[in-house]
């Protein structure tokens, strides 16, 4: 597996248009609201797609079966395009479609046209497919970091603008945190979103991978993967204070026989602890003054 993480291109920076021809950055006149809310013939040649999108990864097979079907019933439901300047549009959402249409040699497309800056255009996306469950969920979450970083959203205000809890926005983020392997997974659709979040549950990259390994060889369900988390998270905690509560034997025998004498150490399992060494009388405290460098 590859450790390099996916990304979803460049910034916003990098993929703005020339504001001299993006009619967003004008003001509107009246007949150009009114395209705006209308539904129109665009020729399909004259859109680029949106570099927005947060969807990356499109099924050949369906593609095909949806060209098949506009051959024979047309485009049931317009995408949504925005105009960059004379004759040239911006794909915001319905790329499955536009790239469907393509596929069956169609020239024109109905599309809505709407008025939009590029921070509108990426939530407009995102949301769509959000709302059309077509995302997998990295995508989702790459998404809505994108739209937090990019876009100056704040956590709360990002779940308001896609219709989530805000629990279930900071769901799909922590899956940002897991390694590049547990995210392939569930772009692979190996693993669902609840076996990840399940295997978040441990903390130890080491750990998260074997779990992984281990759900998708075995098949298990979310509720075995959580239970798989808990017993081993509760054996590393066991076998830490294990080491805990026996390291300092090993040193007080070590410094038994190099003192010659009964040292005993109590240590909690935080470490904090006493180191008695005893002595027998002047001398003996003497001698082991000296063996400890104390003159």
């Amino acid at each position: 597996m590859t450790k390099k993480k996916p990304a979803l291109g460049r910034g916003l920076s990098a993929l703005l248009k020339n504001a001299e021809t993006d009619v967003t950055t004008s003001k509107t006149d009246s007949s150009t609201q009114t395209t705006a809310e209308s539904i129109s013939k665009v020729l399909i040649s004259s859109i680029e797609v949106n570099p927005f999108q947060p969807r990356t990864e499109f099924i050949k097979q369906e593609l095909e079966e949806l060209a098949e079907s506009i051959k024979i019933h047309g485009i049931i439901q317009p995408i949504t395009v925005r105009k960059m300047g004379y004759d040239k549009y911006q794909l915001i959402s319905g790329e499955r479609r536009f790239r469907a249409s393509k596929l069956a040699g169609l020239t024109e497309i109905p599309a809505y046209i709407r008025i939009a800056d590029d921070q509108a255009m990426l939530e407009m996306a995102l949301i769509e497919n959000i709302q059309r469950s077509e995302l997998d969920a990295m995508e989702v979450a790459f998404s809505l970091q994108r739209l937090k970083e990019e876009c100056g959203i704040t956590q709360e205000a990002l779940a308001d603008r896609v219709s989530k809890n805000r629990s279930t926005v900071t769901n799909y983020l922590r899956l940002l945190k897991l390694p590049s392997e547990v995210q392939i997974a569930i772009r692979k659709r190996l693993i669902s979103m609840g076996h990840a979040r399940a295997i978040a549950g441990s903390n130890d990259v080491n750990e998260q991978l074997q779990i992984l390994e281990k759900t998708i060889k075995e098949k298990l369900s979310v509720r075995a993967v959580e239970k798989l988390v808990n017993t081993q998270g509760k054996s590393a905690t066991n076998e830490t204070n294990k080491k805990q509560a026996t390291w300092h034997l090993f040193a007080a025998d070590k410094l038994s026989d190099k003192l010659q004498t009964n040292v005993t150490i109590q240590s909690s399992l935080k470490g904090k602890g006493k180191l008695s060494i005893p002595f027998k009388d002047k001398a003996d405290f003497l001698r082991i003054s000296k063996l400890l460098g104390i003159k």
